[in-house]
């Protein structure tokens, strides 16, 4: 079972020969954490969804509001019958017609959803070791910062990973400034500060990464930044960690000979979860 802009069914009954999303990547995502009949960070997934569509000139359906939005999700959340915690993601594409040109800005949009295994998040310590991939860069630019379909870099680097036995992979910018991993953004404590590299460097704007900042921004204890971060930095570092909305937040144990430990994730993780538990987000 799908939601097809709106509508309940067991198929889409795309043509999918000629479906923009499928034929030029013309289409953008948002993947969301559903808690308890709960959209998690609603709000700014919502602002981010349509930030990215007006970017891109997507025309937006008049009738998709935030309230919209949720109800979409949580109606199909109950239709498969998912009744403590589910992953759900929303992709909207143009119509078909046109080629590079699209002859219609009109949009679509499908919603699916799984079952997710854990509520609130749970703090991983076991061995996840990274490295760098630099068989392609991500470029410093807007649309690198969307959740779009084109997500080619993020492909061939996981099969990299695969292929080298890494847990994920470090994502570099035309800088040679490393800017995110392949699923998630980036977090590294360093002499006592914690650094996220900004949006301006073409990493994800991602939901998780604007959480963390805030539960960060409020600590005396914590210094906190956003700056580009180099190669040579994580070797220096005390901490590397990831964040996404699914995760929540993933120690990095390994880089190369580097070993790291996971003081300050595991405290930070416990903060979120108390968030949640207090459904002040």
């Amino acid at each position: 079972m799908i939601s097809y802009n709106g509508n309940l069914v067991a198929q889409s009954g795309i043509t999918i020969q000629e479906n923009r999303g499928f034929l030029y990547g013309d289409a953008i995502f948002e993947t969301l954490k559903i808690l308890d009949s709960r959209v998690l960070f609603l709000e700014d997934h919502y602002f981010r969804l349509m930030a990215s569509m007006r970017i891109v000139r997507m025309e937006i359906p008049m009738d998709f509001t935030m309230e919209y939005m949720e109800q979409k999700v949580l109606e199909l959340v109950s239709s498969l019958e998912i009744n403590a915690s589910a992953r759900a993601r929303i992709t909207f594409f143009r119509k078909s017609g046109g080629f590079y040109l699209p002859t219609d800005n009109t949009t679509e949009f499908i919603i699916t959803a799984s079952a997710l295994e854990n509520t609130i998040y749970q703090f991983m310590d076991d061995a996840y070791e990274v490295d760098l991939f630099k068989d392609f860069y991500v470029t410093k630019q807007l649309l690198s910062t969307l959740k779009s379909t084109n997500k080619m870099v993020q492909i061939t680097g996981s099969i990299f990973a695969n292929e080298n036995g890494l847990h994920n992979c470090l994502l570099l910018n035309d800088d040679k400034n490393v800017i995110e991993v392949l699923q998630g953004n980036l977090f590294m404590l360093k002499d006592g500060k914690l650094t996220t590299p900004p949006i301006s460097d073409g990493c994800l704007n991602g939901i998780m990464r604007k959480q963390l900042l805030a539960i960060t921004g409020k600590d005396e204890d914590i210094m906190v930044e956003e700056a580009s971060i180099s190669p040579f930095d994580l070797q220096k570092a005390d901490e590397l960690f990831i964040t996404n909305v699914i995760m929540g937040i993933q120690p990095i144990t390994k880089y190369r000979k580097k070993t790291y430990g996971n003081d300050l994730s595991s405290n930070l993780l416990k903060k979120l979860n108390t968030q949640l538990r207090l459904g002040l987000v």
